[in-house]
C-alpha cells in the first residue's frame, strides 16, 4: 500500500500539493497520512525553495515526521533531498546514519553534510558507509586523511577511484605503500591524475605486466630498466646470503631471510617453486617465511607445524600455496634433515588422500593450527 502511494502513476512527481490537502493530512493522525504529509512537505519545498535555512519549527516537523515514517518513505525522502541545500542539517545527518541503502544518496551527494559530519559517520557506521563517503564528490583532504588512516582495503579502493576527491601528494605516496599489500589500489592508481613519476616508479615495483606497461606509457618511463632494477634488488640480496656465507645459528639470518620474502613479494616473484629451492639449499627459515608469505599465515604457525609430531600441518600449508601433493613427501624428507627429524611421522599420510583446493588447505591448516592453541591454554 505505501509503494503505491510513494509511486502514484495518476499526477506528476513534481506537482506540489495544495495547502488545503497538507492541512487535511496534518489534522490526520494515522501513519498513513504522516507520511503522505512529510513527502508533501518536501514535494512543496521543491516547487518552492526556501531562500534561507528552514524555520526552526518546520525543521522540527520535518524530523519527527521522518523518525516516525517507514523505511520505504526514508529512502523517498534521502533521494529527495540529496541535492536539496534547504533540507534540515539535523534529519540529513539522521538519514546519514540511516542503513545503507537509505544512507548513500545523501552520503555521497547532499551539500548540507560538512567534513565533521562525514568523519562522524565513518566513526558510528558500516564500512558501506565509509565507502560511500569515499566515493563521495570532492571530499576534501581532511576526509581524505581520515579514511587512509583507518586503512580498510575497500575504502581505500574507493577513494583510489575518486578523482575529484582533494588528495595531497602525501597522500597518493601513502595510497602507494598501501598498494604493496592491497592488489585492488593497483589499477586506478596507475590511472589517478596526482600519481607523480617517483611515485609511478615505486608502484611499478609491485604491479602485473599490463599496468607496468600502462605506467610506462603514461610517464615515458624505460620498462627494461626498471624491470632490471626489481630483478637487481631480489637477486642481489639472494648472493648475499648463500648457505656457505652464513651460518645456520647467525642470529641476524632470520631477519634478513624475512625482508627477502618481503622483496620477493613486493617484486611478484615469490612462488611455491622458490619454496622447495629454498630447502634444497638447505635454508629452512627462508623456507618458513616464503610459506607465510605466500599463505597469508604468521610465521609463527608454520614454525609450530614445523614442530608437531605429525607432517599434517605442513601439508595443508603446502598444498595452500600450490606445492604439489607428489613433491610434499621428499620435501618433507628435507625438512626433516634440517629440523631435528621433525615434524613428527605420527599419523596417516594425508597426502595420499587426493588433492585439496588452496582454499580447504588453507582452512584445515588454520584449524589445526587453532585447535594446537587450544590445547596449549588447556594445559597452562
Amino acid at each position: 500500500m505505501v509503494l503505491v502511494q510513494l509511486v502514484p502513476t495518476a499526477r506528476p512527481e513534481a506537482e506540489a500539493p495544495s495547502a488545503r490537502d497538507l492541512l487535511a493530512l496534518a489534522r490526520n493522525a494515522s501513519p498513513d497520512a504522516r507520511q503522505r504529509l512529510l513527502l508533501g512537505v518536501v514535494a512543496l519545498c521543491d516547487a518552492s525553495p526556501p531562500s534561507g535555512e528552514l524555520s526552526p519549527v518546520l525543521a522540527e516537523i520535518f524530523l519527527t515526521l521522518a523518525r516516525q515514517a517507514e523505511r520505504e518513505v526514508r529512502q523517498v525522502l534521502s533521494e529527495k533531498l540529496a541535492h536539496a541545500d534547504w533540507a534540515p542539517a539535523a534529519l540529513v545527518n539522521v538519514l546519514a546514519l540511516d542503513e545503507i541503502e537509505i544512507a548513500r544518496p545523501v552520503l555521497t551527494s547532499s551539500p548540507i553534510l560538512q567534513d565533521d559530519d562525514l568523519l562522524r559517520v565513518m566513526i558510528e557506521a558500516s564500512l558501506e558507509h565509509q565507502i560511500a563517503i569515499a566515493r563521495r564528490p570532492h571530499i576534501s583532504g581532511r576526509v581524505a586523511d581520515a579514511v587512509i588512516e583507518r586503512g580498510e582495503p575497500a575504502v581505500l579502493t574507493a577513494l583510489a577511484t575518486n578523482r575529484t576527491a582533494d588528495l595531497s601528494i602525501d597522500g597518493v605516496r601513502r595510497l602507494v605503500e598501501h598498494s604493496r599489500r592491497i592488489a585492488a589500489l593497483r589499477a586506478p592508481l596507475t590511472r589517478h591524475p596526482r600519481l607523480t613519476e617517483a611515485l609511478a616508479e615505486q608502484l611499478y615495483h609491485w604491479v602485473g605486466t599490463a599496468l607496468r606497461q600502462s605506467i610506462a606509457a603514461r610517464f615515458n618511463v624505460d620498462e627494461r630498466a626498471l624491470g632490471a632494477a626489481v630483478y637487481d634488488a631480489v637477486e642481489g640480496v639472494l648472493r648475499q646470503a648463500r648457505p656457505d656465507e652464513l651460518g645456520q645459528d647467525d642470529p641476524n639470518r632470520d631477519e634478513m631471510e624475512r625482508r627477502l620474502i618481503d622483496k620477493l613479494q613486493s617484486a611478484g616473484q615469490l612462488r611455491a617453486g622458490f619454496l622447495i629451492r629454498a630447502i634444497r639449499e638447505k635454508r629452512l627459515s627462508l623456507f618458513v617465511h616464503g610459506l607465510a608469505a605466500l599463505g597469508g599465515f604468521a610465521a609463527g604457525d608454520i614454525r609450530e607445524a614445523l614442530a608437531a609430531p605429525t607432517p599434517e600441518a605442513l601439508y595443508y600449508a603446502c598444498a595452500a600455496v600450490g606445492i604439489d601433493r607428489a613433491v610434499f613427501p621428499t620435501l618433507l624428507t628435507e625438512v626433516r634433515k634440517l629440523n631435528q627429524s621433525l615434524p613428527g611421522d605420527r599419523g596417516e599420510a594425508v597426502w595420499l588422500r587426493g588433492a585439496l583446493s588452496a582454499t580447504s588447505s588453507v582452512r584445515a591448516f588454520r584449524a589445526l593450527v587453532a585447535a594446537s592453541h587450544g590445547e596449549l591454554k588447556a594445559a597452562v
